[in-house]
């Protein structure tokens, strides 16, 4: 397939970024999105261009550092996968691909295509832990029984790889889907009782610090999710703050 690429160029945050066009050509439909990044590197790299600096680790869609905005969707035109998930068999030859980073005022630019997610990080260290004894009187796993039904919601809601699809897809760049999944993940367990008051609030308190916005449920960030989150752990998340707003 040839191409037409249409990549966001951005040297760092504090500069101005813009679409630059860059033509490929015999791209294999059995490529994924990021080897057919890598090919354009590579031939940028050999006219002593700079590359286009692209966010990547594990490339089997479980880290979620892939994410690109492509053609206007995150993690581009396929469902339940992240980028580097996504095959060019899903275009055509002569495709315009426009490819940008994830847009929203929590997430800003570090470079071209990667931003910095750190406000993620900084919502789960809020509050997303459990207390455990690690004194050598830990307890086994197998000892606290749990109702199949929360076991299976919680693992639902821990499948969440913070991507930032969410994010991403909301018109409102809300994180609601990804604080609700971690709130979810622990307030299901026996184990996340001990600290649920304290981390529904702090977290959901940094979470509007990190300057996202609210959930006004259009429900793009479930559509666009690569591994389909549901937006019942939003609801979730509101029926454990609105308990933990009256304790405290």
């Amino acid at each position: 397939m040839n191409l037409t690429l249409k990549i966001w160029r951005q040297k760092n945050a504090n500069t101005e970024g813009k679409m630059v066009d860059y033509q490929i050509s015999d791209v294999s439909p059995d490529m994924s999105f990021l080897e057919m990044l890598d090919v354009l590197n590579g031939e940028l790299i050999t006219k002593g261009d700079q590359p286009v600096a692209f966010d990547h680790d594990c490339r089997e869609g479980i880290c979620g550092s892939c994410s690109l905005y492509i053609n206007g969707e995150a993690h581009g035109p396929d469902r339940g996968v992240t980028t580097c998930q996504l095959h060019m068999r899903m275009f055509k030859d002569g495709d315009t691909i426009f490819i940008e980073p994830f847009r929203a005022k929590a997430f800003p630019v570090i470079k071209d295509l990667i931003v910095d997610r750190g406000a993620f990080d900084r919502i789960q260290h809020a509050g997303g832990f459990i207390s455990v004894n690690t004194s050598g009187n830990t307890i086994d796993a197998n000892a606290t029984l749990v109702n199949k039904h929360d076991a299976d919601d919680a693992f639902g809601a821990a499948t969440c790889i913070g991507c930032g699809a969410c994010v991403a897809s909301c018109k409102n760049s809300s994180a609601m889907l990804f604080v609700g999944a971690k709130v979810s993940q622990f307030s299901l367990l026996p184990q996340g009782k001990v600290e649920a008051t304290d981390r529904v609030l702090n977290m959901v308190k940094q979470m509007d610090d990190e300057g996202f916005g609210n959930c006004t449920n259009t429900g793009a960030c479930e559509v666009e999710c690569p591994k389909g989150i549901s937006l019942e752990y939003i609801a979730r998340m509101n029926q454990e703050y609105l308990k933990a707003s009256f304790k405290s």
